[in-house]
């Protein structure tokens, strides 16, 4: 019998052919990358089951399954993924089927993965990317765009939804909204207030009366997250930069750039609108990573023989 359909397949039969089949099923009303999914990870659980039937696995052996798939290659991410889809699974079978009295894959985590640091500028490349010259408007304000970006960290999502009225020129502050609706008042540097005034002057001269968004379209519309993700590769490119550049990058430049030079990390924290401190301190592995590098860059004893 074909256990799983729309995923990655698998043949059993008797009483797990019964329940994927029904699981399947359970899952047609769910989105379809979710039913997908869920589909691949029960698949793979069955092809480590084996003979084994699913509802007769124990924790012990999940979790062996878990440290099998990990010496495969799989991160801890994409373990912590599929152990979702086995929850899943399991919840169901529970509520159908009173042989399997407990979830095996209750206190269950995978292993944690490596934490990759956030991809940052160096503080030559964010100043060559933001000073964008000529006067045609959407150069303008993009270039207003990235140096309020790198100026004060904000969020894609903060910049897309930036009002005119959330920046105060006259005292250098931007106010916004950040995760969970949270406010908070950013200091906006000088020359990225420059490259707003310059903005403001061309945007008058758009159709853009109708909205109170800060950073508008050509037709006066807001600008969309994806347009400004656009502009800013394209701009990475016109400027010379060797990599792709996405606008959360300048976000991360903002905190490095500000933790390498102050050291306090609550105040980067706070800016960057963060709830926990944890979110904070990866910018202290990469203010490091900048230190080693200096090191063995210039010191004697850190100099490789020839």
């Amino acid at each position: 019998m074909s256990a799983v359909r729309d995923g990655a397949a698998t043949t059993s039969s008797g009483a797990d052919g019964v329940l994927l089949d029904a699981f399947a099923q359970y899952l047609a009303t769910q989105p379809a990358r979710t039913r997908e999914a869920y589909l691949r990870d029960i698949a793979a659980l069955k092809a480590l089951a084996g003979a084994a039937a699913l509802v007769s696995l124990s924790p012990a052996t999940l979790r062996r399954f878990l440290g099998v798939l990990h010496a495969r290659g799989l991160s801890g991410r994409s373990l912590a993924r599929m152990l979702s889809g086995w929850r899943a699974f399991y919840r169901f079978v529970l509520d159908r089927d009173s042989s399997l009295k407990e979830d095996p894959c209750a206190g269950l985590r995978a292993p944690k993965s490596a934490r990759r640091l956030p991809a940052a500028l160096s503080p030559d490349e964010a100043v060559r990317l933001v000073a964008i010259e000529g006067n045609h408007p959407l150069a303008v304000r993009d270039r207003a765009l990235f140096e309020l970006a790198y100026s004060s960290g904000l969020r894609l999502s903060e910049l897309s939804g930036l009002d005119v009225a959330a920046v105060d020129l006259a005292t250098g502050e931007v106010r916004v909204w950040g995760k969970g609706a949270k406010e908070r008042i950013v200091p906006v540097g000088g020359p990225a207030r420059d490259a707003i005034r310059a903005w403001l002057a061309v945007r008058a001269g758009l159709p853009a009366g109708a909205t109170e968004a800060m950073f508008v379209s050509r037709s006066g519309r807001r600008i969309a997250p994806r347009a400004i993700e656009r502009r800013l590769a394209v701009w990475a490119v016109k400027r010379g930069l060797p990599r792709h550049v996405h606008p959360h990058m300048l976000r991360h430049s903002f905190a490095s750039h500000l933790l390498q030079s102050s050291g306090d990390l609550r105040a980067v924290q706070e800016m960057l609108g963060h709830a926990s401190i944890a979110s904070t301190q990866v910018y202290t592995h990469l203010d490091f990573q900048h230190l080693a590098k200096v090191y063995d860059q210039t010191h004697p004893r850190a100099r490789k023989k020839s």
